[in-house]
């Protein structure tokens, strides 16, 4: 069985003018539609990442960064998780639903 990569990146852009940072995230975000195989999800403090190797999730991140700088970011914070899972295929959805069945 293939493995299956999820992965959470946070990047905080220091090295701004401003203290609105939603322009910088989305130049970052835009970055990610031209990475074939990956599949993402923003959320209000981050986004995840879905792809079937590792590579995928670094070049994901190399991109956000790459397109932070290209926008005139001077310093930036990253943080990335990567969960890893061998035994079975899940999706991000999969994931959220193995949770909410347990929420009251």
């Amino acid at each position: 069985m293939s493995s299956n990569y999820h992965a959470e990146i946070s990047i905080i852009p220091i090295g701004t003018n401003s203290t609105s940072l939603s322009q910088y995230i989305a130049k970052g975000i835009n970055s990610l539609s031209k990475i074939q195989g990956l599949k993402y999800q923003v959320t209000p403090m981050g986004t995840v990442f879905e792809a079937e190797n590792l590579n995928k999730i670094f070049e994901a991140t190399q991109a956000v960064i790459d397109a932070l700088s290209k926008s005139g970011v001077k310093r930036s914070q990253t943080i990335l998780k990567i969960d890893v899972r061998h035994d079975k295929k899940s999706s991000l959805e999969d994931k959220v639903n193995s949770v909410k069945k347990y929420v009251s």
